[in-house]
C-alpha cells in the first residue's frame, strides 16, 4: 500500500492532501501548514504517524514546481533522516503536466483542490522515483546558474557599450576588423574608449606619440602597433562630432558601462573559482573534462543541471529535457526545410551543452567535421544552427560515456 502526499506551494503555505492506494476519496491529510521549518515539520509528523498505523510500502510526496518557493519544502522531505526510513520519495512536478491532468475533471481552481489533484495524479502513477541529489550538486547548481545569469547580464551590458560607443566613435564600431586587430573589450581597447583624451587629441597625437600611448596601455602586446594607431587615428577622424553636453553624457553612460562590465568578469571570476573547488570532487567531472574543450566551468554547468545520469534511461530523453528538441512539420511528401527548436527544456542545460559544442569542435576532429557538415546545410543562421546540432550529438556522447564511465577517446578516422 502507497500513501500519496499532494503539496500545493505557495510563498506562505503549504496546502496538503493525503490520500492511500486502498481509497482515493478519503483524504487522511487535509490541512494547510505554513511554509517553514515548523510547518513542515509539522506535516512530517503527521506523516509518520500515519505511516505508523498503516505501514506504507511507499510514500510518494509531490509538489508542482514554483520558482523558488518549492526548493525548500522537497529539500526537507527529501533528505529527512526519519522519513528516509519509510522508503520516501519526493518528486517536483511540471505544473503544466498536473494542469493538464486537473482540466480533465473541470473544477475550479483553488488550491485544497490543487493539491488534491496533485495527489491523485500522483495515485494514478503519474511521478518518477528520484535518485536524491546531493548537496554538492545543488550548490553547484547554485553556482553554474548565477554564473549564466551574469555573463547573460555581461552581454547585454556590452551591447549597450557599444551602442553608446557609437554615439561617440561611430566609425571606430564600423572599422575593418583586420586592422584593428584586438577585442573591442580586450583591456586595453576599453582603456582608450574610456581614457580622458578628447577625440581630437587623439587625431591630433602624431602617429610615433600614439604608437607609444598604445604600447604602454597594452604593455607592448600590440603585434603591429603601428597598423593599429593609424586605423584609430582614421577612424576617430571620420567620426561625427557631438556638442559638450552630448559628450559628457555619453562618456558617463560609456563610464558607467566599463564599470559593469569591469565587475561582471570580476564577479564570473569569483564564481568560477568557487565553481572549480565543487566539481574536482565529483565524479563525472573528468569524463565530461576528456573531451577535449570542455573545461571545468562547463563540466560543472552540465553536471549541475543533469545530476545523476540515471535519472535518465535514454539519450533522447536527456536531449528532451535540455530541449534539444525541434519540431517537425510535414505535408504529404513536403517537409518544411526550417525546422524551428522546441522551446522547452531546461535553458540552463541548454546554455552548457551549446557552448560546450561550439568548444568542442574547435578542438576534436570529429565534432568538428560534423560541425562543418551541418554548417553547410543551414538555410537560415548556419552558426547558431550547427552548434546547437552539434550540442544534440554531445548529448550522445555525454549520455554513453557517463552511463559507461569511460573517459572519451577520439575515434580513430
Amino acid at each position: 500500500m502507497k500513501l500519496f502526499v499532494g503539496i500545493d506551494v505557495s510563498s506562505k503555505d503549504l496546502q496538503v492532501v493525503a490520500l492511500d492506494s486502498e481509497d482515493q476519496n478519503k483524504r487522511l491529510i487535509n490541512d494547510s501548514f505554513v511554509n517553514d521549518l515548523y510547518g513542515a515539520s509539522e506535516l512530517k509528523k503527521q506523516i509518520l504517524d500515519l505511516a505508523q498505523n498503516k505501514h506504507y510500502d511507499q510514500i510518494i510526496i509531490g509538489m508542482e514546481a514554483t520558482s523558488i518557493y518549492s526548493f525548500h519544502p522537497a529539500y526537507f522531505f527529501q533528505n529527512d533522516e526519519d522519513l528516509q526510513k519509510l522508503n520516501v520519495e519526493t518528486d517536483v512536478i511540471n505544473p503544466k503536466e498536473t494542469s493538464r491532468f486537473h482540466k480533465v475533471f473541470e473544477e475550479s481552481k483553488t488550491d485544497p483542490l490543487d493539491a488534491y489533484y496533485i495527489a491523485l495524479y500522483l495515485s494514478f502513477g503519474h511521478y518518477r522515483v528520484s535518485i536524491a541529489r546531493q548537496d554538492n550538486y545543488l550548490a553547484l547548481e547554485r553556482l553554474t546558474r548565477t554564473r549564466y545569469e551574469l555573463v547573460q547580464e555581461l552581454t547585454r551590458t556590452k551591447q549597450h557599450f557599444i551602442e553608446a560607443l557609437y554615439y561617440r566613435v561611430n566609425k571606430l564600431i564600423t572599422v575593418d576588423k583586420d586592422k584593428i586587430n584586438t577585442p573591442l573589450f580586450g583591456a586595453t581597447m576599453m582603456s582608450i574608449v574610456t581614457d580622458s583624451k578628447t577625440l581630437d587629441e587623439i587625431a591630433d597625437m602624431p602617429t610615433e606619440d600614439l604608437i607609444s600611448y598604445l604600447q604602454v596601455k597594452s604593455r607592448g602586446r600590440f603585434s603591429d602597433p603601428d597598423t593599429l594607431a593609424k586605423a584609430i587615428k582614421k577612424a576617430v577622424r571620420g567620426s561625427y562630432r557631438l556638442g559638450k553636453v552630448m559628450t559628457d553624457s555619453i562618456d558617463a553612460v560609456l563610464s558607467v558601462h566599463y564599470n559593469m562590465i569591469q565587475s561582471f568578469n570580476e564577479s564570473i571570476k569569483d564564481l568560477e573559482k568557487a565553481i572549480d573547488r565543487i566539481v574536482d570532487a565529483l565524479p563525472e567531472s573528468k569524463i565530461l573534462e576528456s573531451i577535449p574543450g570542455i573545461g571545468k566551468t562547463y563540466t560543472a554547468g552540465i553536471i549541475a543541471e543533469i545530476g545523476s545520469i540515471d535519472r535518465f534511461d535514454k539519450e533522447e530523453q536527456l536531449a528532451k529535457y535540455a530541449g534539444l528538441t525541434w519540431n517537425q512539420y510535414q505535408s504529404g511528401d513536403h517537409s518544411n526545410e526550417h525546422t524551428p527548436m522546441a522551446r522547452t527544456g531546461n535553458r540552463y542545460l541548454r546554455y552548457y551543452l551549446i557552448e560546450a559544442a561550439n568548444l568542442a569542435r574547435l578542438h576534436d576532429p570529429v565534432f568538428k567535421k560534423y560541425y562543418q557538415k551541418k554548417y553547410d546545410e543551414a538555410v537560415y543562421s548556419p552558426h547558431k544552427r550547427a552548434c546547437t546540432l552539434t550540442a544534440r550529438k554531445l548529448v550522445r556522447v555525454i549520455f554513453k560515456l557517463l552511463k559507461d564511465d569511460k573517459l572519451y577517446r577520439t575515434p580513430r578516422s
